[in-house]
C-alpha cells in the first residue's frame, strides 16, 4: 500500500496534488510520501514483535537526511556501506549504536571512523578485512564487534545484478571457509565475535530462496555454538521485493512468521537490513513532456528527466509505471518515453502503452523511491533534481535542486 492515488483525474502524493509540487519547486523532482515511509517500516517491525530484533534500514537505497531522520525516529537502526554514510545519519541527528557495517571494501579509516562513532557491529566479508579490522581496532584500544557474512551459494530467483548469495559473488565468505574464518576471528586481538550475517540478494519475490537461506544459517549459528562461539545476533539481511509491475511479494508478516518459526529456539536478536521494501513504492519522479517525436519504427515522448536521474531502467531493464499527473481524454497508445541524455540507453519505458500526453504535461515515473536518487548522477553535466518529502497535506523540499555553480564546485583549471 502506499499514498499516491488519483483524485478527480489528478494524481496525489497524500493530501497533496503533484501538479502542485511541479508548480513550486520545478521537474525533475523526486517526491517522497511521509505515510508511506511509515506505514512500510511499522508494518515490517510489528511483523517481528514476538523476537527480538532490530530493522536496520539499508542507507543505500535512499539516503535523503529526512528520510533517515523519520525512520530513525520511528526506531530504525541503519545498515551502512561507507563511511559517508555513516556522516550522513550524524548529519541527521541520529545515534549510531544501532548501526551494522557492511561491504565488502571498507578501508582502514572507514573501520577507524565507525569504531569512534561506536556503531553496533561489523559485516566483516573476507579474512582479509577480518586481519585488517583487527589491526585497527587493536591499536586504537578496542575491540571491534563483528558478524561473519557468510555466503550460502542461494539462488535468489532475482536480476544477475542484484543477486548476492552466490559462489560466484564478491560478498561474503565462502560457506566452505565458514568454521576456519571464525576460528580465526576468536585468535585475533582488537575483534569480539558477536553475530553470523548472511544477504543473498535484492527484490525477492519468492519466500523459497530466503527460506533456504535461513536454514543453512540455523545450522550453522548450533554449529559454532557447539564450537564454543558467542552468536547472539542473526543477521538476514534484506531483499524483500515490492511490486513495480504485476509482482506478488511476500507480505512481511508471512515473511517474519516464516523466519520466527525457524529461528525462536536459538534465542538470537533477528538484524535485518531491508531498503527497497520500506523506501521503493513511498517515492516516484515527476518529470514534464518536452517534445514529442515520431520515427519510421517509434514513437517518443521526451521528457525533462534523464538516465542520470534515474538509471534503473537502462542499468537492470527494470520496469517502473508512468503515468499522467493530469488525466486527458483519448486512447492510450504506443510509445518510448526518453530522455535528452545523448545515450540510446536513456529511457524509462520502450514499446509502452500511454495515455494520451502533450509538451508541457507532467508524467509520474512510479515505484521510484528506492535506487533513484540514490544512483542519481550528473551525467552530461546535468544538475541533479530536488527532493520533496509530503507529510499529509503540506509538503517540504528536503534537497534543493542543483545549481550550475554545483557542477563546477571543487575543480579548478591547472
Amino acid at each position: 500500500m502506499n499514498h499516491f492515488e488519483r483524485r478527480d483525474g489528478q494524481l496525489y502524493c497524500e493530501d497533496v496534488a503533484l501538479a502542485d509540487i511541479a508548480r513550486a519547486v520545478g521537474t525533475p523532482t523526486y517526491v517522497y510520501s511521509a505515510a508511506t515511509l511509515t506505514r512500510h517500516f511499522t508494518v515490517f517491525d510489528e511483523a517481528l514483535a514476538a523476537v527480538p530484533h532490530r530493522i536496520c534500514y539499508s542507507v543505500k537505497a535512499l539516503p535523503n537526511l529526512a528520510v533517515l531522520r523519520l525512520l530513525g525516529d520511528l526506531g530504525a537502526g541503519f545498515d551502512v556501506v561507507s563511511q559517508g554514510e555513516i556522516y550522513r545519519l550524524l548529519s541527521a541527528g541520529l545515534p549510531t549504536k544501532h548501526v551494522v557495517f557492511s561491504g565488502v571494501g571498507k578501508t582502514a579509516p572507514e573501520m577507524a571512523f565507525a569504531l569512534e562513532h561506536g556503531i553496533h557491529s561489523f559485516n566483516v566479508e573476507s579474512e582479509a578485512e577480518l586481519g585488517l579490522l583487527s589491526e585497527v581496532a587493536a591499536s586504537r584500544g578496542q575491540r571491534a564487534p563483528v558478524s561473519l557474512r557468510v555466503n550460502p551459494d542461494v539462488d535468489p530467483q532475482t536480476h544477475p545484478y542484484i543477486a548476492t548469495g552466490l559462489k560466484q559473488s564478491k560478498f561474503g565468505i565462502p560457506w566452505g571457509r565458514a568454521l576456519p574464518a571464525y576460528d580465526l576471528a576468536s585468535r585475533l586481538p582488537g575483534i569480539e565475535v558477536v553475530g553470523l550475517d548472511c544477504h543473498i540478494g535484492s527484490q525477492l519475490t519468492s519466500l523459497g530462496p530466503f527460506l533456504e537461506a535461513v536454514d543453512l544459517m540455523v545450522g550453522l549459528v548450533e554449529t559454532l555454538r557447539a564450537q564454543g562461539h558467542r552468536i547472539t545476533d542473526l543477521d538476514l539481511g534484506g531483499g524483500l521485493g515490492i511490486t513495480y509491475a504485476d509482482e506478488a511479494p511476500p507480505h512481511p508478516k508471512d515473511f517474519a512468521e516464516a523466519v520466527i518459526q525457524r529461528t525462536r529456539h536459538l534465542g538470537v536478536r533477528l538484524l535485518f537490513e531491508p531498503g527497497r521494501v520500506i523506501v521503493g513504492n513511498a517515492g516516484v519522479l515527476l518529470m514534464r513532456v518536452l517534445y514529442e517525436k515520431a520515427s519510421d519504427a517509434r514513437h517518443f515522448v521526451i521528457v525533462d528527466a534523464a538516465m542520470n536521474d534515474s538509471i534503473r531502467p537502462a542499468l537492470y531493464g527494470a520496469f517502473h509505471r508512468i503515468q499522467p499527473v493530469v488525466l486527458r481524454p483519448g486512447d492510450s497508445r504506443v510509445v518510448d518515453v526518453v530522455g535528452p541524455v545523448c545515450e540510446s540507453g536513456d529511457f524509462f519505458a520502450k514499446e509502452r502503452a500511454l495515455e494520451p500526453v502533450a509538451p508541457g504535461d507532467l508524467l509520474a515515473l512510479m515505484s521510484a523511491g528506492a535506487y533513484g536518487f540514490s544512483m542519481s548522477s550528473n551525467y552530461n553535466s546535468r544538475p541533479r533534481a530536488a527532493e520533496v518529502l509530503v507529510r499529509g497535506d503540506r509538503f517540504h523540499v528536503v534537497r534543493d535542486r542543483e545549481t550550475l555553480a554545483d557542477l563546477t564546485r571543487g575543480e579548478r583549471v591547472a
